[in-house]
Formats: structure tokens, sequence, C-alpha cells
């Protein structure tokens, strides 16, 4: 078994390397630049094609022919608000030490960004070449902010790129008790026939026929008399589908299904790290959709711990069921606000895309704010509506409701609308969508998993309760 290790982080306080100077240029300051420079460096930028467009590159060489500085262009963006196109830089430069120009080196979300896109996963490669692409900060910064948000989305990431095989149930705990443990934070496991016991019959229930037992984690953080703040996050390790099996190419990326309790770790792990004065919980339903003589089947009627009887319409669909009875026990509890995470639907991506994770709340305060925090911040997301009309699709002849709609429309709101259905008395209630993976590098998100509206989500709970 590959051993979890966090990814190292190149951001450095001090330095005592010598750093290369990061000039940041709009495209209508170009002229100023070239007029700055020696002929020879002005000939080689020009000859190179370098505009200033945004994200554009310029390798400036010195006298000697070492790198005398890099010219960072930011197209029609001022040089003060460049800091997206920064998570794009880390890539496009040779090893070594860097800092930027002037009052930009204390730019805090710049230097966040930066960290984000020098992210490299190189845990199962053999041979792997570490690059080391350091980032001298300026003395203003608050490092250890800049360390725990970083560093949280890290953590996020490797949960979601680590495979199945290493990251099942079993580990998958032994690596929230660790994380637990780093934080002073109470951790309580459920487990098995367990979960039969103390009501859980459907988390139960999707992963009875993986090897590794179906489980709740449950961990608590923070005065009782904080704000109380509670984090739900979809821990599928792996899915096959269950009996409604996946083709071949719809599995590739399963790994990712837990990727709503990785994000709900992530974000736990920024507000524990800040010391925000929350009274957190957090529950993480985790199990394996697998096949085998006892798996749950299409047809049948499943016990849930709100008391509903609910009909299984698709084995596929089994997130939503290991949410509901986790939903259900997060709702027993007074809670000023209520969050789910989960890789739960095909639809929301065929919607949105895979970039922009929707969302659903009725509380309209709420959804404005998350979604400026999102722009701000560069983690978007997307508010879809509780259309209250498609609950009918929901409908059963022979329980209180099926899991999935009778129809093909609509799929990421029906789920939503399902979820809603375990959440009466929680004050303020959410649901997000996410995709959990980046398929393209972009600025600040390599390839492979993220830990979408993370980043976001803290913003604003610092900015409510911080």
């Amino acid at each position: 078994m590959q051993e979890f290790q966090p990814t190292k982080i190149y951001i450095e306080h001090r330095l005592k390397k010598k750093t290369v100077l990061i000039r940041c240029v709009p495209a209508s300051c170009l002229g100023e630049i070239l007029s700055s420079v020696t002929k020879a460096q002005k000939k080689w930028i020009v000859g190179n094609g370098f505009k200033a467009n945004a994200g554009q590159v310029a390798l400036v060489p010195g006298e000697e022919g070492q790198l005398h500085e890099v010219l960072f262009g930011v197209g029609d963006a001022s040089e003060e608000n460049c800091a997206h196109l920064v998570g794009g830089l880390p890539a496009k430069l040779p090893d070594g030490a860097y800092e930027f120009e002037g009052s930009l080196a204390a730019d805090f979300e710049l230097a966040v960004l930066w960290g984000l896109g020098a992210y490299q996963f190189n845990a199962y490669k053999t041979e792997a070449v570490e690059r080391s692409v350091l980032l001298k900060l300026g003395k203003k910064i608050d490092t250890q902010a800049l360390y725990n948000r970083v560093g949280s989305v890290y953590f996020g990431r490797d949960l979601i790129n680590t495979p199945a095989n290493d990251l099942g149930p079993d580990y998958y705990e032994t690596v929230i008790k660790k994380f637990a443990t780093g934080f002073k934070a109470k951790c309580r496991v459920v487990k098995g026939e367990a979960l039969l016991s103390q009501n859980f019959p459907m988390i139960h229930a999707v992963g009875r026929a993986a090897t590794q037992e179906p489980r709740l984690i449950e961990l608590n953080w923070g005065k009782k008399s904080d704000p109380k703040v509670t984090l739900v996050g979809k821990g599928i390790c792996f899915d096959t589908g269950g009996l409604n099996l996946k083709p071949g190419n719809s599995m590739n990326l399963m790994k990712k299904d837990m990727g709503g309790s990785a994000t709900a770790l992530t974000i736990a792990s920024m507000v524990m790290g800040a010391k925000l004065p929350i009274c957190l919980r957090v529950l993480l339903p985790i199990a394996e959709n697998n096949i085998s003589g006892n798996a749950f089947r299409p047809g049948d009627v499943l016990s849930s711990r709100k008391g509903l009887r609910v009909e299984i319409g698709n084995t596929d669909a089994e997130g939503r069921l290991v949410l509901a009875d986790a939903l259900a026990l997060a709702d027993e509890q007074p809670v000023d606000l209520l969050l789910c995470f989960a890789t739960l639907t095909g639809a929301a991506r065929v919607a949105l895309g895979p970039d922009l994770p929707p969302f659903y709340s009725d509380d309209d305060v709420l959804a404005d704010e998350l979604e400026a925090c999102g722009k701000a911040c560069g983690d978007m997301m997307w508010r879809l509506p509780f259309w209250e009309r498609y609950n009918q699709w929901l409908s059963s002849k022979i329980a209180d409701v099926n899991h999935i709609s009778n129809g093909g429309f609509a799929g990421s709101i029906t789920a939503a609308l399902f979820l809603r259905r375990f959440v009466e008395r929680a004050n303020v209630f959410a649901h997000f969508d996410i995709y959990g993976w980046t398929p393209e590098t972009l600025p600040g998100k390599p390839y492979g998993g993220e830990p979408q509206t993370a980043r976001a989500v803290f913003d604003y709970l610092k900015k409510t309760y911080g």
C-alpha cells in the first residue's frame, strides 16, 4: 500500500537563494517595459513574440546568459488584478527561486494562486522529477494563513488523486483519524453492522457488497457555545455503479467519487487551522458501491434514518442515499448552517461543465454571498433552483419516495430535491453538486483532483463568523 503523504508546498517566507524578479506586464505597458531593457533583451523579447497577452511568459536573459527576469503578460488586466492568472505561472518557469516586483510581493491572493498552481502529484511515479519552483514571500504576508489555505487544498487534492486500491474505506478512516488528531478534533466511527443497530440503513445498504465495510465518520471541533456549522460530504471511495454497472469509460475516474468528503475535509482543515470561532461538525458517509450476492438492487425499498421508505430506481445513484442518512443525523441537532458536498450527478456537468459546479439553497443572502466569494477567489459556483414542481418526478407507487426521477430531465435538481427531504430543522441549508476534478489544466488548478467550492465556502465562513 502506498502511504498517504502530503504534497510539498513551494512557498518560502525567507529565501537565502538569489531570486529572479517577476514583472507583471499589462499589454498597455509593454512599450514602457521594452524601453527599460537593453537592446539585446528587447530583441530577444520581441523575437520570441512576447506581446504581454494574458498568461504569456518571456524568460529574459542577462549578459552572461543566465535568467535575468521574467515578464508575465496579464493582457487587459491591471497589474494589481493579475492574481487570477498567476496560478498558471509556476508550470511555465524553470526550477529556481522567484519573487514578484514591488507591492505584488505582499499580495496574499497572488501567493495563494502561485501555491495552487505549483501543486504536483508524483506519489506513484518511481522516477518522478520533482520540480522546485520556489516563491519568496513579502514580509507582510500572513504566512500561517497562506500555508493553511494552500495546504488544505493540497490535502483535498491528494485525497481525490489517490487511487481506490490504496484509499479504500479502511485506509481512508486511518487518514481521517490522523487528520482529526492533528487538530485535536473528536472522531467517532460507526461501521459495518453497527450502522444497522444505530439506524443508518441506507449507508449500510450501499456499502454492504464491498469487501471493506461501509461506515459513518463524525468529527467534532470547537466550542459548543459558538455558531454551529455542519459539513456533510459524500465519501464513495469507488463507484462501480453497483448492479446497474457503469460502462468502462464511465468508471475510469470513479476514484474521485469521494470528492465531496475531500471537499468537506478541506474546508474543515481551513476552519480549524484558522481557529475560526465555530462549533464544527463533519459527517462523512464512507463506502464502496460494489457488486456481490448481497448488493442492493433496483426495485428494492430501503428504510432511512429519517423514517422515509425509499424505492431504488438505479443503484448507480448511491451517493444521495448515503448522504440522506448523514443529513438526517445532522438535522437532529440545532444547526445554524448545514452544507452538503457531493460528486453527485452527471447532469450537473452536462448543464454547467466541469469548471462551474451548481449549488442549491433557499436562502438568497447565503447564495449571493457564496457566489461573490467564489468570484473573488476564482473558486466559482452557480446557483440552481430547488424547482418545486419537479418533486412529483420522485414519486413512487410502492414507497414514500423514489430516489431518482422517472424521466431524463433535470437530474441535478431532482437529486437536490431528494436530499432536501431529509433536512427540516437547519436554519440554512445548501447542497453543492461538484465535479471534483480538473480535466484540463487551468491557472491555479492543475489536472486532477480539485475540492471545488472549498476556498469560497471558507471565505464565506471567515467573513460571517470570523
